[in-house]
């Protein structure tokens, strides 16, 4: 019997950005560097420690909109031109580079923007074959999302809250092969009932922040060291506070450390203008280009930054690695000897922390597996669903109404930044139901019709244009985001209520979001 269990939960999402209009469009890099930073560096590893017979388990969430941007082939091809500029920057930069400082660095984004395109070349541009790889070694359990991310907590209808389950799980299903086992609750948003919903799509587990769990009805025995059941069946699992902290923290986390790569110095900002011109958006405008040659250094201005070196932040990745084990057993020790039985420690992240915030992230995950493979699994690595089936007893709890936002509650989604979207995404909502119980087999157009008012209001119930409005990163593009799936929307509501549907301008909305090709706008009823 292990000290205790880890299981390690990275939460993979992207919100919904394809514009087929626009071949350079600025937003799209969001998803090149995911790939490029996070998801192939993690994913690499991860099979690497499975060919070598070491115990990986991550279970990770592919959101719904993330799947359908992976499979697109217009992104693929974009990521691949994407890349290949990215080629030809570095390797001039190899040959500027050669001899200074930051010569190591250089080699290291050319040989690794090399390794990005025979990883997709690999698996035919679709880094999803990627994930079903390691799904099938045991090493990734892919679990699902609400269909955009929606939040949950601030729908106004159970129909709408219903179809964003049940729309990912149909999405899961595309492109898995097979029913989703567990689910992310957009920003673990959890209100008392939801779990109904979750049972009713099949769905065994899910997460919450530690409060919901906490402060659940009854009081958990075991606190977030075990996960319970609600009254409905389905698992409610708890983020450890102590695990957490040590890379969360801005004062005491990992990623802080002087070694690491600096995130906000970039060849973009740096580099002299007639150097970095030519790979620029074509407005010429200086932005973040993915080299970055700097390290955090300590508490020093930008430009008083040192020059990044590869191998000691990767050497000091490990020693934080072996940190986080060493006290992950001792907390499982003490936690045991309290509760009378191995603890299981939910560690939580957002995925594109790792590799695309904190650079040297993925080899932080690989270091800690390879330390529970060098310690004999004191500290044994498991899956939602593995841990469910060796344990299948736990206590009913119904965890309470919380988030994993600042606060722990539904601030950062409604507040004066971003409070007039919802009654507009309500209104939006009872139209849906209205017109998918009104014309409940609709075939032709009418069915088109109805299917395209489903992606739009799914696309505006996005939480991520909330967020960034409240943070104030690209507010103006979460603000058209916002105003142009509900106008659409509302436009193709008054042709359905009017019987006056344009064909002509159904296919240009459509030509627009080509996302959730399987939907049906019955899941509304």
């Amino acid at each position: 019997m292990p000290d205790g269990h880890f299981m390690l939960v990275l939460h993979a999402h992207l919100p919904w950005v394809r514009h087929a209009e626009d071949p350079f469009f600025i937003e799209e890099n969001w998803l090149v560097e995911a790939i490029t930073e996070s998801y192939i560096p993690i994913l690499s590893r991860l099979e690497r420690l499975a060919h070598e017979g070491v115990r990986a388990r991550v279970t990770m969430t592919w959101t719904p909109p993330l799947c359908e941007m992976l499979a697109d082939p217009m992104l693929q091809q974009r990521y691949r031109a994407r890349m290949g500029r990215l080629i030809e920057l570095a390797e001039l930069e190899c040959s500027a580079k050669a001899g200074t400082a930051f010569a190591s660095a250089a080699q290291m984004y050319l040989d690794h923007y090399r390794f990005c395109l025979s990883v997709m070349d690999r698996f035919g541009g679709n880094l999803l074959g990627y994930v079903r790889l390691l799904r099938d070694l045991g090493v990734v359990e892919p679990i699902t999302c609400t269909a955009t991310h929606g939040f949950l907590p601030l729908m106004y209808t159970h129909e709408a809250r219903r179809a964003q389950i049940r729309v990912a799980c149909a999405n899961f299903h595309k492109h898995f092969g097979e029913q989703p086992r567990g689910i992310w609750l957009a920003e673990c948003g959890f209100v008392p009932g939801f779990d109904e919903l979750l049972k009713d799509a099949g769905i065994r587990f899910f997460f919450v922040d530690t409060h919901g769990l906490y402060f659940g009805e009854p009081r958990p025995r075991y606190g977030v060291y075990a996960p319970a059941y609600t009254p409905s069946g389905v698992a409610a699992f708890a983020r450890d506070p102590d695990s957490s902290r040590s890379v969360w923290s801005s004062e005491s986390g990992y990623p802080g450390d002087p070694l690491y790569r600096e995130f906000y110095r970039d060849l973009g900002y740096d580099g002299d203008y007639s150097w970095v011109k030519a790979f620029l958006h074509p407005d010429g405008v200086r932005r973040n280009l993915g080299l970055k040659y700097h390290r955090i250094t300590g508490k020093v201005q930008l430009h008083e930054k040192q020059a990044y070196e590869p191998a000691p932040a990767y050497a000091r990745a490990m020693d934080h690695a072996g940190h986080f084990h060493y006290h992950r057993i001792e907390q499982a020790k003490w936690l045991g000897s309290i509760i009378e039985k191995p603890p299981l420690l939910v560690s939580p992240y957002d995925c594109e922390l790792f590799g695309h915030w904190w650079y040297e992230g993925p080899q932080f995950i690989e270091s800690i597996f390879r330390n529970c493979h060098n310690h004999g699994y004191r500290l044994m690595p498991v899956t939602g669903s593995e841990y469910l089936a060796e344990f299948p007893v736990h206590q009913v709890v119904m965890p309470s109404a919380s988030s994993w936002g600042d606060a722990g509650y539904n601030g950062v989604w409604v507040n004066p930044t971003n409070d007039w979207m919802y009654r507009h995404l309500h209104a939006a909502e009872e139209r849906m139901v209205e017109v998918a119980r009104r014309f409940p087999e609709a075939n032709g157009v009418l069915r088109d019709t109805l299917n395209q008012m489903a992606r739009e209001l799914l696309l505006a119930q996005a939480s991520d244009w909330a967020f960034i409005m409240t943070t104030g990163t690209t507010v103006p593009y979460a603000v058209r985001r916002t105003k142009d799936h509900i106008n659409r929307f509302t436009g193709l509501y008054e042709q359905v209520m009017t019987d006056r549907i344009d064909p002509v301008a159904l296919h240009e909305i459509a030509w627009r979001d080509p996302i959730f090709a399987e939907i049906d706008y019955r899941e509304w009823i």
